[in-house]
């Protein structure tokens, strides 16, 4: 039951998120926001997530990471609400701050509680939480798009915050009465699952002596999560705004863009360990990038709704697995601090990447603007070719 409790705060977290972003155009309107003052305002959200994040690990060490997880989802799930009762940029971007505060909490504190489980179970599942996130954000923006010509933000907003609070106080006994995971004793064997050598912090693989020349590696892998999570993040804060100014695409339909690709993403984590099995992790890294960037391309500069949907579909499928392929390579090389450094990374993309395409909007425009995630997708996958040699073995096939 509580692998059912963290995994149903995973859904809600990716919820919660996918139910505001569907709404920024029309929050933009209200708060008669620029593109590059929206870009600023919804620096906001990275700025009190990335901060936190750095704040909940000892909150974690002192309180526990499971009442964090909930203290979190709940002030998540309150300030959803406030965006849409904000009237200028300013009030926007301060109101956001409070929103990544409870959405960089709740992504550290859960992420803790899913370790625990993993490191009992011997069983690589964190994957399938990832999963779920992505899960709960396709749903999210599904429903954000069918009430978005029908409800006003302040209305929609309001009945997410109360949806968010009724589940954060229906699972919390769960997830806190729960058993404390046991830790795995000497004489267990783990359960099939990938190498030793593939775990962070398994202290095995290629040589604890050896990590310590492999910052430039590390750094490597941490640029390729920065060039991925600067797509993510860039896709959840523009693409309805894309289709609905670019395309005159009506609300509902706008939103939809956001779901399609969040579900690619979602197939696309689901299907990871076999994608690796078959391709390799340098295959992963290479192929999915190219994917990512030929579909970006074609999101960004597509004249016409369908073929758009199509650009974000295939680039979600691209995107999926990148991310956690670097963060693992990573922690392959450098134990838990590589984990840090190119998590690190990956944090930073999803700070510049809206604001960036803000800023490049106003200065050209939001397809030009949005091609620089093609740009960075492309770079992704030269980079993991570059860094083919550094890291864990590649599985069979690849």
């Amino acid at each position: 039951m509580l692998r059912v409790a963290v995994t149903l705060f995973f859904g809600l977290d990716g919820f919660v998120f996918a139910g505001w972003v569907v709404r920024i155009p029309a929050v933009k309107a209200q708060a008669n926001a620029s593109a590059s003052a929206l870009g600023l305002a919804l620096l906001g959200v990275s700025a009190g997530a990335v901060v936190t994040m750095v704040v909940t690990g000892r909150l974690c060490r002192a309180f526990g990471a499971r009442p964090v997880t909930v203290a979190c989802a709940a002030l998540l799930s309150l300030s959803v609400a406030l965006p849409a009762h904000t009237h200028s940029a300013l009030s926007l971007g301060l109101v956001l701050v409070v929103f990544g505060v409870g959405y960089g909490g709740q992504n550290v504190a859960m992420n803790a509680v899913a370790v625990d489980l993993v490191a009992a179970l011997r069983r690589p599942i964190i994957s399938s939480f990832h999963a779920v996130y992505s899960l709960g954000g396709m749903l999210g923006a599904a429903l954000g798009g069918l009430v978005a010509s029908r409800l006003s933000p302040a209305v929609h907003l309001g009945a997410l915050a109360v949806a968010g609070l009724v589940a954060t106080a229906v699972v919390a006994p769960f997830l806190l009465r729960g058993p404390e995971p046991a830790p795995p004793g000497p004489a267990r064997q783990p359960a099939p699952g990938p190498p030793a050598a593939a775990r962070p912090g398994s202290g095995r693989g290629p040589g604890t002596a050896a990590r310590a020349g492999a910052g430039g590696a590390v750094a490597l892998f941490g640029v390729i999560a920065c060039c991925t999570a600067y797509g993510e993040g860039s896709m959840s804060d523009w693409s309805a705004l894309h289709l609905s100014q670019d395309l005159g695409a009506a609300p509902g339909v706008a939103a939809l863009g956001y779901s399609a690709f969040a579900l690619a993403m979602t197939l696309g984590r689901l299907s990871g360990t076999a994608v690796q099995e078959r391709f390799g992790q340098t295959g992963v890294l290479v192929v999915g990038g190219l994917t990512a960037a030929a579909g970006m391309l074609v999101g960004a500069l597509a004249p016409v709704t369908w073929l758009v949907f199509a650009g974000f579909v295939v680039m979600g499928l691209g995107l999926a697995n990148i991310f956690p392929v670097a963060i693992g390579r990573a922690g392959a090389l450098a134990g838990p601090n590589g984990v840090a450094v190119a998590s690190t990374f990956g944090y930073g993309g999803m700070l510049i990447g809206p604001p960036a395409i803000g800023f490049l909007a106003d200065w050209l425009s939001m397809p030009v603007a949005l091609t620089t995630v093609s740009v960075l997708a492309a770079l992704a996958a030269v980079l993991g070719h570059v860094a083919r040699g550094a890291g864990v073995r590649e599985p069979s096939g690849g």
